[in-house]
């Protein structure tokens, strides 16, 4: 859950800034007419709208709204949207001819403070979806301030739902924060006993979530098309009914990881059939352990509402993704209602999660009787599959000096299978971890790791960077580079590249000006040779190494960096400072810090030990007042030793 406890738009001043926020306007159109059919997405906005205008931001909104194929299309213009808004809001909201055009950025520059922008479709450009870092930079460039509260586009990492937030100080809306108190707090913290509903057709949909959820729940009810390939895998004939022949191997062991854990697995016992797929189709109700040849299961039967029902009743916790039944033929959607009914009747935390079982409850008219329906589908079920959804884990965290726990491989695994054989064994074992988790790579295995560590909690950093973004610098790699390919962290100025490849305070700087232009995050080196130290140098050399790196650093940066002291005395020696001489020279680099940006700023920057970090000695490093985390080398490289690390400040 520390991974989801976000800064929203409460924790930050936005009086005279201008603001930008991702908002999920993608509502339905009336194909004849053009008007929507449906506002409940503009309407869900409405308070974070209202929020920033009482408090005099200058807001701009983006937003997407069906699929645009090539460039502009009127048929998928804002326009419907922003008239809808300055209805709801009472007051006129401008539209912009473009997205980072011309005339958005001269409506953006004069836009004042409570008045309410909205640009162009964003998906008129390509670079939306393939997060262009250039796309987001000029993006960004319109505002001082990221909000986002679009869950339902938060599983995309697209350049308005996570690149935004690479340039910007990024906060949650709302919206975003409700979804995070309600459903990641039933993940993480549930009241039990702790139910889950999974309907749907397919279980190839929701593999992942069943195999998380059996990890969490106390009971799962599975019905829908999905249940009859379970049924048909405990020696059941399911007629002509759904069924994935490829994953009836796969439906068994779901069912003993179950009964393993002690989880209650419910399958339907009784179905309503049909003889085709059809609303006026002949039925009739079957037992489940025998559907003749020729029906088809369209619903749940009495027995297995019954069955369901008395789950629910008991529940503390419940969380509904998917329809019982073809809930969109009435005559077979007595299920879905009767299993509606037994949540909105519950005293327990109701949480749909979004698509069909989220369209069922409002459509049979349950909506006011359940805790929460969430805004996203496919956003909802990630989340319930256990994935890190991108456009929230991009914002900044309420504890901005969260534990980084940050390995540096330097030049070891540089063949990807074997880069992605450890990453896979790693993600496997800080599942659980609170920290804030990266590994640094080397270049030739980026893109592999990059791929292995998509929607985990397992960050990937590049060991280096170059501060040109082109040229004839045979063999270096540059910060754009870097950020085309998504990779989020770089190191930069580590003591062995000052001592083997001279890098100095100022070629330090160049890189980190680089890394930032472009959205990568730095982490930043320092630290004194055991020569230094003894000579009574050590924070002479501190001072200068970080005035030198952060020269022209502008205060509105500092919280994308994290600097990291590393005595180069023990670094690969087995030798390592003490938790009181680690913590005399990081609290020296916060008050340094503080001279320079502030005593907020500095409160909030994230600072590092590295040198011989190791399972055994990390705990204690960790638990100093000024350290929030390691540079770890060698025993980053040791998946088991790793983890240890990741897990020493829960």
């Amino acid at each position: 859950m520390a991974m989801m406890e976000k800064k929203s738009i409460k924790d930050i001043d936005v009086r005279d800034k201008k603001v930008i926020v991702r908002v999920d306007f993608n509502v339905p159109l009336d194909k004849s007419t053009g008007k929507i059919t449906d506002d409940k997405r503009i309407r869900g906005a409405l308070p974070t709208i209202r929020h920033l205008v009482e408090n005099g931001a200058k807001t701009i909104l983006v937003s997407h709204l069906g699929r645009p194929k090539s460039g502009p299309e009127a048929k998928f213009s804002m326009k419907p949207a922003v008239d809808r808004l300055s209805e709801l809001l009472g007051q006129p909201v401008v539209l912009a001819a473009d997205v980072i055009g011309d005339d958005a950025r001269a409506k953006a520059a004069a836009l004042k403070s409570g008045e309410v922008l909205m640009l162009e479709n964003v998906r008129f450009h390509k670079e939306e979806t393939k997060n262009d870092p250039v796309f987001a930079r000029d993006l960004a460039s319109l505002a001082e301030l990221y909000v986002n509260d679009a869950f339902g586009t938060a599983h995309r990492a697209h350049a308005s739902t996570a690149g935004l937030a690479n340039y910007l100080p990024a906060v949650c809306g709302f919206l975003i924060q409700k979804e995070i108190d309600l459903m990641g707090g039933a993940l993480s913290n549930p009241k039990r006993p702790f139910v889950a509903i999974l309907g749907g057709a397919k279980v190839s949909d929701k593999i992942g979530v069943i195999e998380n959820l059996i990890e969490k729940v106390d009971t799962l009810i599975v019905g829908g098309g999905m249940a009859y390939t379970f049924m048909k895998s405990q020696g059941c004939t399911i007629g002509s009914s759904l069924c994935e022949e490829d994953k009836l191997d796969l439906a068994t062991s779901l069912l003993a990881k179950a009964k393993e854990k002690g989880v209650k697995f419910l399958l339907p016992l009784d179905n309503v059939v049909a003889d085709r797929f059809a609303a006026d189709a002949e039925m009739q109700l079957i037992d489940s352990k025998c559907l003749p040849d020729g029906w088809m299961g369209l619903d749940i039967g009495e027995k297995s509402v019954e069955l369901f029902s008395e789950e629910i009743r008991k529940a503390g916790t419940i969380v509904w993704n998917g329809p019982m039944g073809v809930f969109e033929f009435d005559r077979f959607a007595v299920g879905t209602r009767e299993i509606a009914r037994a949540v909105a009747e519950s005293d327990a935390v109701s949480i749909i999660g979004g698509g069909d079982s989220a369209a069922a409850v409002e459509l049979l008219g349950f909506a006011d009787q359940v805790t929460h329906i969430s805004t996203g589908g496919g956003a909802a079920l990630e989340l319930l599959e256990g994935k890190v959804l991108p456009g929230i884990d991009c914002l900044m965290d309420k504890n901005a000096r969260r534990t980084f726990a940050a390995g540096n491989w330097k030049m070891n695994l540089g063949i990807p299978a074997k880069a992605v054989k450890l990453v896979e064994e790693l993600k496997s074992k800080v599942t659980d971890a609170t920290a804030e988790i990266a590994v640094g790579v080397p270049f030739t295995a980026l893109p592999a790791v990059m791929e292995a560590c998509a929607y985990t909690n397992v960050k990937v950093a590049a060991q280096n960077c170059h501060d040109q973004d082109s040229g004839a610098y045979t063999g270096e790699i540059s910060a754009r580079m870097l950020s085309e390919m998504g990779v989020p962290y770089v190191i930069i100025g580590h003591s062995e590249r000052r001592e083997y490849f001279a890098e100095t305070d100022e070629s330090v700087n160049r890189k980190v000006k680089a890394a930032l232009n472009w959205g990568v995050r730095p982490i930043v080196c320092c630290g004194e040779s055991l020569g230094q130290r003894e000579a009574g140098e050590t924070f002479d050399l501190l001072r200068q190494q970080i005035s030198g790196a952060l020269a022209e650093i502008p205060a509105e940066k500092m919280s994308f960096i994290t600097i990291a002291y590393e005595p180069i005395w023990a670094i690969g020696t087995g030798k390592v400072a003490t938790d009181e001489q680690a913590q005399e020279a990081c609290a020296f680099i916060r008050g340094l810090l503080a001279e320079t940006y502030g005593q907020t700023i500095a409160a909030e920057t994230r600072i590092l030990y590295g040198g011989s970090v190791n399972a055994k000695n990390a705990a204690g490093l960790f638990a100093q007042t000024d350290i929030d985390g390691g540079l770890v080398g060698g025993a980053s490289l040791k998946a088991d030793d790793f983890s240890v690390i990741c897990h020493a400040g829960n």
